[in-house]
């Protein structure tokens, strides 16, 4: 199932690309939430789940869509306008190190170990490769995007967290939950915002939009809140560690993309820091499996 997350979101990034070029941002996530928060609802009711009614819980769906949609992913889709695919996919992998950072420093519900700091110290070195190259010459776009991106891998965090809270429900409920939530936010933004209906999007677009809406989102929030109730918050965030070489793959195959040798390195280093943080600790030589 971890594996299934990292490649459905790992190829999120280029469908992202492909639509914001003839969609606005907010527009695009705005479709992307509505489509996927409607067919998880339909699946629900097909299953015979029902959604919560009571007003809490739909308090603190609506929350989950600020941290894991409706700011992370307006962020990201404005910023692909800016950057390449490969490297928001990069920057935004960097979920589980500003989940350990707020869980040792803030919610302290998981250990904290010194594997981990290093993880956290050799994460955040490669996001400073990254953006720190462009930070004299690219302020007007590059860097404000690349910023924009890394802004959004830590509500990622924040929301990686807070799904805890859901545990008794089932994934579906609050994947479809907070979708609609972000929804009811982000269509009236884009109807005034981006008055959509001007708009002509390309059939490229268009397809993109629903691949991201089904695939990268719907399927994806099932698996997503599955493994927050059975992996944690920050076992769940490792997809962010298998994510990274897909979703460049995905970019470079696909979009004809390429990265600077400073991206390279600043990509080792975020994967390094990720898998020393998420990948389990060997047993001691001593403990026998059962």
């Amino acid at each position: 199932m971890l594996v299934a997350l990292a490649t459905l979101w790992g190829g999120s990034y280029t469908f992202i690309k492909l639509g914001v070029a003839t969609i606005p941002p907010v527009t695009l996530i705005a479709a992307r939430t509505t489509i996927a928060g409607l067919l998880l609802l339909a699946v629900m009711r097909a299953r015979g789940i029902g959604m919560p009614t009571d007003r809490e819980t739909w308090q603190r769906f609506a929350f989950q869509a600020v941290l894991n949609s409706v700011i992370p992913w307006t962020l990201i889709a404005w910023g692909e306008r800016h950057v390449d695919a490969a490297l928001a996919t990069i920057l935004n992998s960097a979920g589980p190190i500003f989940t350990f950072l707020l869980t040792a420093l803030i919610t302290r519900h998981e250990p904290t170990t010194p594997r981990k700091l290093f993880g956290v110290i050799a994460g955040m070195a490669g996001i400073l490769l990254i953006v720190g190259v462009n930070a004299f010459h690219d302020i007007d776009s590059g860097l404000l995007a690349e910023a924009a991106i890394v802004a959004a891998t830590i509500c990622y965090a924040c929301a990686a967290i807070f799904g805890r809270s859901f545990k008794g429900l089932d994934p579906m409920a609050p994947a479809a939950g907070s979708l609609l939530a972000g929804a009811a936010v982000l269509i009236p933004a884009s109807l005034a915002i981006e008055q959509p209906w001007r708009l002509s999007p390309s059939p490229t677009s268009v397809l993109a939009l629903l691949a991201l809406a089904v695939f990268s989102t719907a399927a994806a929030f099932a698996i997503y809140f599955r493994l927050i109730q059975t992996l944690g918050s920050v076992g769940t965030t490792a997809q962010a560690y298998l994510r990274v070489p897909i979703g460049v793959a995905i970019s470079v195959a696909f979009l004809g993309e390429t990265l600077s040798h400073t991206a390279w390195i600043g990509l080792a280093c975020v994967v390094l820091g990720v898998a020393a943080m998420t990948i389990p600790a060997g047993r001691p030589a001593s403990v026998k499996s059962s």
